[in-house]
């Protein structure tokens, strides 16, 4: 059985079970929702009773409207692929070592606005900002040039942890009830002028798409294998365990052409060590948290999850099959991102409020 729980318009709580889609409202009163994160909250036990009796819910047949499958708590995103963040390093600073001293250290991240988290099919209006062409002294304001994707996974938490009490490694996964799709659109000419020194602001804050259905952690168990990389040095002993991934194969389309494959594997941070370094300092989980990985590229050109990479900002043009090429996101333009099974991410550009 494959199963994932998402939230249908004006009715509640459904779940995919091999495809059928059944409402759950019947089974609980927790179902009777708006979003999942009332269930989420009840734990791992009600989580397995629940996936035992999903199939006596009712068939909802295909004609169906999904919504926002939670309410967002918090929403952090890290930077957990080894072969994103070395690329991104060798085009900005090509003189210099392509990791930054902390990388292989902790998993880096930063916290985003849960509230412009949307779910898949939402259209992405191109956003404004101050921005600072290469040779100009001044900046100047107006709809972002260089719109962007960012092709990740993301965890949902379920049970939280208290306030002032670190989760440990070995336990991080228990708080977590399971994974999405995540498309974290990112504007980087904004993001260029405003990142330094405190990380990303306005060129992430607009939008961040993520997938109608989530898979519980208990569906991938099977999926789970040895890192695509071994973490050299060796974590610290609050970050440390057997490294690890998901083998869930991904994939970028962009105006009905797949333009980019990658996989999970890649993730050099675990969720459970991220979850352990977000609370090392006695910061809490929330039932809703969403966490992230950060852009999921391979080593390999056809392998990188943005178009900062595919077109090595701009200097590599993408060819598509109808004879046009993108650097970056025009105007009318659908993204969507697919991962089985988690399902697909699907997103088109809005012009600007400004153009």
């Amino acid at each position: 059985m494959t199963l994932a729980y998402g939230v249908l318009d004006d009715l509640g709580v459904c779940a995919r079970v091999d495809g059928r889609v059944v409402d759950l409202s019947g089974l609980d009163p927790v179902f009777d929702a708006s979003s999942l994160n009332g269930f989420m909250a009840r734990g791992p036990e009600f989580w397995e009773e629940t996936a035992a009796r999903v199939e006596r819910g009712f068939d909802l047949g295909d004609a169906l409207s999904l919504g926002m499958p939670f309410e967002v708590a918090d929403y952090v995103d890290f930077y957990s692929s080894l072969a994103h963040a070395t690329n991104l390093g060798r085009m900005f600073r090509p003189d210099a070592e392509p990791l930054l001293p902390n990388w292989r250290w902790l998993p880096v991240g930063y916290h985003g606005r849960a509230g412009t988290v949307v779910p898949s099919g939402t259209p992405v209006r191109r956003p404004s900002g101050q921005r600072r062409p290469p040779g100009s002294d001044a900046p100047s304001f107006g709809p972002s040039a260089r719109l962007d994707i960012e092709l990740e996974a993301g965890f949902v938490i379920g049970v939280p942890s208290r306030l002032g009490e670190p989760v440990p490694v070995e336990r991080a996964l228990d708080h977590v009830f399971g994974m999405v799709l995540v498309n974290d659109w990112s504007a980087r000419d904004i993001q260029a002028w405003e990142y330094q020194p405190l990380g990303p602001f306005l060129g992430k804050s607009f939008a961040t798409s993520v997938s109608h259905w989530v898979v519980p952690l208990s569906e991938l168990a099977g999926r789970r294998m040895p890192a695509a990389a071994p973490q050299e040095p060796e974590p610290l002993p609050y970050l440390r365990e057997e490294p690890w991934a998901f083998d869930i194969p991904l994939e970028v389309e962009l105006n009905g052409a797949v333009i980019a494959r990658s996989n999970t594997r890649h993730l050099y941070w675990s969720v459970a060590q991220q979850i352990a370094h977000l609370t090392a300092n006695g910061a809490s989980l929330r039932t809703g948290d969403l966490l992230a990985t950060g852009t999921i590229s391979g080593p390999s050109r056809e392998e990188r999850g943005s178009f900062i990479e595919l077109s090595w900002n701009g200097s590599e043009p993408i060819e598509l099959p109808d004879g046009s090429t993108r650097t970056f996101l025009e105007d009318g333009d659908e993204v969507v991102l697919r991962g089985e099974p988690l399902g697909e991410v699907r997103g088109r550009i809005e012009p600007s409020v400004s153009s």
